[in-house]
């Protein structure tokens, strides 16, 4: 059984597991997108994206009391 790794901080500089990668089926899907969709088109995305953040309401954070 292969040890559980965090992806965000082993694979920083690359995929330390290669073809044995979890998540390779996403990379597969970001690849695909970044090729098929021109640079206007991920602004555009972006655009609304942040539009949609900045319209919706404030959302509180509530500490645990101590």
């Amino acid at each position: 059984m292969e040890p559980e790794i965090n992806c965000a901080v082993a694979c920083v500089n690359g995929c330390v597991l290669g073809d044995r990668c979890p998540h390779r089926a996403y990379a597969q899907a970001a690849t695909k997108f970044v090729a098929e969709t021109s640079l206007d088109a991920m602004l555009d995305i972006a655009e609304a994206a942040r539009i949609k953040k900045m319209s919706a309401p404030p959302q509180w954070v509530i500490p645990d009391e101590i």
